[in-house]
């Protein structure tokens, strides 16, 4: 398939290529309008390079030759986003109400500057007023100590440290919970479950030099553009190596489509730019299983045809006969599949899923990489075991330049994992820990989201400790948890800046604030350093370059120490105080309960590009039930047997984010890439969608879900812009249609919500019911 005939178009809405001038723009106008002094701006110049700080933003890979610019617009946006010169003051909450500021645009909140002193809710007047440190410590500790453990929820965000999600697990176990929620319980968890059952290990296998040697690309339900920009450096190499890449993604976004190179004085001075997908399938939302399964079916009817006539085989037969188990089940399945229900499921033509599959049986070496639009799904994990079927046909997995590689997003939310943030006990070291600290943690399993927030409704949880984030926002069912979540005794949120979290309070709540990972961090015993995980499974260490916003503030490590220090009391068998004043105590501990991967962390953390997890599957060494590589057969092509969709004018709603955004941060209400400006109420539909529905541009709409369970989910005011999307499917931004997602449409195994699939109805058009 020529490219010019599925990539570029003349129309698409965005004319130019991610990167570039519009990038280089756009990062000068968010250091301007965060007010950054002009020495700040240097800061950039240390990201994400040995010896600075990595990036806030997202968790791509750090490599160990960085540019100069080693920073992305998204990445740049998040420094600038906590470097602000903006202070929210205990003088600020003395002139607002807790109730006005509740009325305030997200936006808006965060924007308002950097919290600066340790408050607690006051409800005489309705305000945060402010408190001493050991003032708050004591009165959390008091407080936690009155709640049985099963009943207090420890949340954790990916944004905080490898040595801060250690101890914040520890202290919750000593506690006596294994209540550890976070933020993968959100978007990856799918890719936890569904690794760990296909490839023995829940994390991708793709590392940085796998680029150098890969011969195909793949991309599944990831706008690398705005999620994860630093990504193109390695996608440009790879393009003009002549390695394909080929996107199924629902909408048409410019950052998978061409890239300018803000380090490249040619592209940046000419309209010279690098094509980065080679085919672009706009594959129906929820139709990923159907699409991957179209590709496998022409891959094994290639491969029998070859058998028949005795030519070579297209399946890698030795690695599929030597390393995997479930071939022949998986291949029946796929023989009797029907073209008719794959084309109508995926939205794609056969003569798509074929050029796909040409390209696939022609590259030796192959990679995968996803995001949530595969994950978020009913299906979400069936979705990451296609991806796993499909690498295994042709031995894409445990050689070089290929593999599975999802793409995640916070940027040490894979390592909190990796030292112990899980709710599940058997992901847990658990034996270690009682050895090594000389407690018995407990062994019943703890809540995920989903969990927390479903006893959350029953008036079952008392107490949520909220390490970052801002879980009232991102969390499903808005309108039913946010009452809910008014009803708990206590609230505590560790925080760099006031969010909707923390106006939706407990009976008593408190905002503690914390140093950002950009800033230095001195202790007792000198500066500190941190570390996190990349998204490749490399560990990297990380030193703040600069000032503190608040000289009251305090870092993550210490605030973690002091509140288990203060409610674990003398039954407490570690020293806080030495660990809180010299972080490298930590990372000694961690290399004892994870030797495998941590020994001799603190000489290691400094290595350039990170030095790797253990991942016995890059050997083809498979930790599953069976001891191989597990094909699975699909339940069903991706439909949602629990919603009812089948009604004339359901349209399927998938969620998204902005360019100007990361998670629930909303740095702009501005999407460049897509033609927004100042509006973040917005449906993108495609035209022949907006004439079935009798709709014109920028008319406003209701949405109300599909879903007959006796509530009703509505968001009114969303405006009507076009946009290159499948018919039948629409998208909204995140977290502004999140009240249309119930809590209990999650993926089966994982529990992650399912927001990349809502059956939805338009009840409303400009103010006036619809009519049935």
């Amino acid at each position: 398939m020529a490219e010019s005939d599925n990539v570029v178009r003349k129309n698409d809405a965005y004319p130019y290529s991610s990167g570039g001038w519009g990038s280089l723009k756009a990062v000068t106008g968010a250091l301007i309008h965060e007010k950054v002094p002009l020495k700040f701006s240097t800061v950039l110049l240390k990201q994400n390079k040995p010896e600075g700080f990595a990036c806030v933003s997202c968790s791509w890979a750090k490599p160990a030759d960085p540019h100069t610019f080693e920073f992305c617009e998204s990445g740049a946006k998040a420094t600038a986003w906590d470097l602000t010169a903006k202070r929210m003051t205990p003088q600020f909450f003395e002139l607002h109400t807790v109730t006005e500021l509740c009325a305030w645009h997200d936006h808006d909140l965060e924007d308002a500057g950097r919290l600066t002193a340790p408050l607690r809710y006051d409800a005489a007047t309705d305000k945060y007023v402010s408190v001493s440190w050991e003032e708050a410590f004591e009165d959390i500790g008091r407080e936690l100590r009155t709640f049985d453990p099963k009943r207090v929820a420890f949340y954790a965000s990916g944004r905080a440290s490898l040595e801060t999600s250690y101890m914040y697990q520890l202290f919750a176990r000593m506690y006596g919970t294994n209540n550890l929620p976070d933020s993968s319980n959100m978007c990856h968890e799918s890719t936890s479950v569904g690794l760990k059952e296909a490839i023995g290990v829940g994390v991708g296998t793709v590392r940085l030099e796998d680029f150098e040697k890969t011969d195909l690309m793949f991309f599944f339900g990831q706008n690398v553009g705005t999620n994860s920009p630093r990504m193109l450096h390695p996608l440009q190499e790879a393009r003009k190596r002549g390695v394909p890449i080929i996107t199924f993604n629902p909408l048409r976004e410019p950052g998978l489509l061409k890239f300018s190179n803000p380090q490249s004085p040619v592209e940046m001075m000419t309209p010279a730019h690098t094509l980065i997908s080679t085919q672009y399938h706009q594959v129906k939302t929820g139709g990923d299983t159907a699409a991957l399964l179209g590709i496998c079916k022409i891959v094994i009817d290639a491969d029998d045809r070859a058998r028949e006539r005795g030519e070579p085989r297209v399946l890698d037969v030795d690695f599929i006969e030597t390393h995997t188990v479930g071939f022949e089940a998986f291949a029946n399945y796929v023989r009797a599949a029907s073209w008719s229900e794959i084309e109508r499921v995926s939205g794609l033509p056969r003569a798509d899923l074929e050029a796909a599959a040409a390209e696939y049986m022609r590259a030796n070496a192959v990679m995968a990489h996803y995001g949530m639009g595969i994950t978020q799904h009913r299906q979400g994990v069936q979705n990451v075991r296609m991806l796993c079927n499909l690498l295994f046909l042709r031995g894409n997995v445990g050689k070089p330049g290929a593999g599975p590689s999802p793409v995640r997003g916070h940027s040490n939310v894979q390592g909190q994992r990796t030292v112990g943030i899980t709710e599940k006990p058997e992901l847990a070291p658990l034996d270690e820990l009682a050895n090594q600290f000389g407690f018995e943690p407990p062994r019943e399993k703890g809540m995920n989201i989903v969990e927390t927030f479903e006893a959350m409704l029953d008036g079952k949880v008392s107490a949520v400790i909220n390490l970052g984030g801002n879980l009232v926002r991102s969390v499903p069912d808005r309108m039913r948890i946010e009452p809910a979540w008014r009803n708990l005794k206590l609230t505590v949120n560790i925080a760099t800046k006031l969010n909707r979290s923390h106006l939706v309070h407990g009976e008593k709540s408190y905002i503690l604030p914390c140093l950002s990972r950009i800033e230095i961090d001195t202790q007792a015993s000198g500066a500190q350093a941190v570390s996190m995980e990349d998204s490749t499974g490399c560990i990297h260490g990380s030193r703040g370059v600069a000032e503190p916003a608040s000289q009251d503030a305090r870092s993550e490590p210490l605030i973690v120490a002091e509140l288990a220090k203060h409610t674990l009391g003398a039954r407490s068998t570690v020293d806080w105080d030495r660990w809180r004043n010299d972080y490298a105590l930590v990372r000694d501990e961690i290399a004892k309960t994870y030797p495998d991967t941590f020994d001799d962390f603190n000489k290691r953390m400094w290595t350039p590009g990170g030095f790797p997890r253990n991942l016995p599957a890059r050997e083809r060494k498979w930790q599953t039930k069976s001891g191989k590589a597990e094909f699975s057969v699909p339940e069903t092509l991706g439909e949602d047997p629990d919603m009812p969709e089948r009604e004339p004018q359901s349209l399927r709603l998938m969620t998204l984010r902005s360019d100007s955004q990361f998670n629930t941060s909303i740095y702009s209400l501005d999407d460049r890439f897509r033609g927004i400006k100042g509006d973040r109420m917005v449906i993108f539909m495609c035209e022949d969608d907006m004439t079935r529905h009798g709709l014109q541009k920028n008319d406003r709409i209701t949405l109300r879900t599909i879903a007959h369970d006796g509530f009703e989910r509505r968001v009114a005011g969303l405006r009507i812009q076009p946009y290159d999307i499948p018919q039948g499917c629409i998208a909204g931004y995140y977290p502004e249609c999140n009240p249309l997602l119930p809590l209990w449409h999650y993926a089966k195994e994982s529990k992650v919500p399912g927001a990349k699939s809502i059956p939805v109805l338009i009840v409303e058009v400009n103010g006036r019911p619809r009519e049935a």
